[in-house]
């Protein structure tokens, strides 16, 4: 019988997951089906509980990643960190193990997908929500220079900077009070979704600023936009991201890292553009 995992969340609809671990799973010849479940409000333990007695492995998104936090035995340093997990691992005792795998994706996306070394760079953090914790133990782990949260609340930023500062140089400010220019640029809010842009100064690109930004779509992400307007170097969306931190999922159940590459080009590809 196949190994049986899934994702976890609430919509769960928009999930690329299945299609992505689908696509893993054929190209490294494991036995395995991957499925999304919509998971009712307030019930993640009880569903979670049902899915690990035949199950092997779970992917959370919203709005459980807090609740599966709470739901695992034991934590990954990252996941710690994070305070929230995307990725449940069973153990042969039965316990449940948690990771975090988005920032160490987001990280392998930056730096072998695109080539673009972190260590050494000024980094700039837009955001001081939930996605940046999570990416913020392997961003300083690449050993930047200096990392600048930037946060509408400038006390939630400057908390975010104090959880982190033992493992890095890292500073929290408000939007307007950021200084200087920046070797990447990486944007944690949720403002692409909302067609907004975080308010920054165009003076943080220079020409070899490299600008992510963690949401993905069809067409370039409204930060993205900006950044190609004021000439930076590259500029990246979160696609593959979200590719590379199932890839680290799946490395952890299955003990075989897939070749992201393939699956990243053929999700592009899938995306269709708004018609107009």
């Amino acid at each position: 019988m196949s190994d049986l995992y899934a994702v976890m969340g609430n919509p769960i609809n928009h999930s690329k997951s299945p299609q992505i671990h689908s696509a893993f799973a054929e190209q490294t010849g494991q036995d395995l089906i991957y499925s999304a479940i919509l998971v009712p409000l307030e019930k993640f333990s009880d569903e979670a509980n049902s899915f690990f007695r035949s199950g092997f492995g779970l992917n959370v998104t919203v709005p459980f990643k807090e609740d599966a936090w709470q739901y695992a035995d034991t934590y990954s340093s990252r996941a710690l960190r994070a305070g929230a997990v995307n990725t449940l691992i069973k153990k042969e005792d039965g316990s449940i193990h948690a990771d975090n795998t988005d920032g160490i994706g987001m990280v392998r996306d930056i730096t072998v997908n695109n080539g673009c070394d972190i260590a050494g760079k000024r980094v700039l953090v837009l955001g001081a929500g939930g996605a940046v914790r999570g990416i913020l133990e392997p961003v300083l782990e690449e050993k930047p220079l200096e990392v600048v949260v930037a946060n509408r609340t400038v006390s939630k930023a400057q908390r975010l900077a104090e959880d982190f500062s033992d493992i890095g140089t890292i500073v929290g400010c408000g939007f307007d009070q950021i200084e200087g220019q920046f070797d990447l640029i990486i944007n944690g809010t949720s403002a692409s979704l909302s067609g907004e842009l975080p308010p920054i100064p165009e003076s943080v690109i220079h020409q070899n600023t490299i600008c992510y930004d963690m949401m993905y779509g069809a067409e370039p992400t409204i930060f993205n936009q900006w950044a190609a307007s004021h000439n930076a170097a590259l500029t990246l969306d979160g696609l593959g991201m979200l590719v590379e931190q199932a890839a680290e999922s799946f490395t952890t159940w299955r003990g075989v890292r897939p070749d992201s590459a393939p699956v990243i080009s053929s999700m592009r590809n899938s995306l269709v553009p708004a018609k107009a």
